[in-house]
């Protein structure tokens, strides 16, 4: 028992300094220049340009029931034209994902910058609102969130809904 734990100490011992012993000459360069005063400079690492997306807030459907009501919000359905004709949120207007790219600019002259504006388009599964929220956020408008449900959580819960439009 007694040689068995000697021979576990010497065995760690000759790991340790083997360790020891190739980390100082992989590392010699290094370790000399610091001895002797001179650290050597680390070049900084590349620097990578990162973009940052801006992403629209969520909210729910209190909040957008809230700011539609009090006209604070200008709702914005994300849904296809066809769509939005069989039913949306009164007072939303139709700013479909499809064509946004034609349509934001002709939006992005007639609405201020800092118009607080909640997109929506078909629920929880649906990203379209997300993806027009980003391009309207590129576009340079400041307050822009997504309200998740979307019509189908607006028209379950009794709110008012309007048929036909553009």
């Amino acid at each position: 028992m007694k040689g068995d734990l000697r021979h576990l100490v010497t065995e760690m011992a000759v790991i340790v300094l083997v360790a020891a012993a190739i980390g100082i000459a992989w590392n010699f360069r290094l370790l000399r220049d610091v001895w002797r005063g001179n650290p050597t400079a680390v070049p900084p690492a590349p620097r990578h340009e990162t973009r940052t997306v801006q992403e629209p807030l969520p909210l729910g459907l209190m909040q957008v029931k809230e700011l539609s009501a009090s006209k604070e919000a200008l709702v914005i359905d994300a849904r296809d034209r066809d769509t939005f004709r069989k039913g949306h949120i009164s007072g939303a207007v139709s700013l479909p994902l499809g064509v946004a790219d034609r349509l934001i600019p002709e939006f992005a002259a007639k609405t201020p910058k800092e118009k607080l504006l909640i997109v929506y388009c078909n629920g929880y599964d649906c990203h379209d609102s997300k993806t027009l929220g980003r391009r309207l956020l590129a576009a340079g408008f400041t307050q822009v969130f997504v309200f998740e449900g979307g019509f189908p959580e607006w028209r379950d819960a009794g709110y008012p809904v309007t048929q036909g439009g553009p």
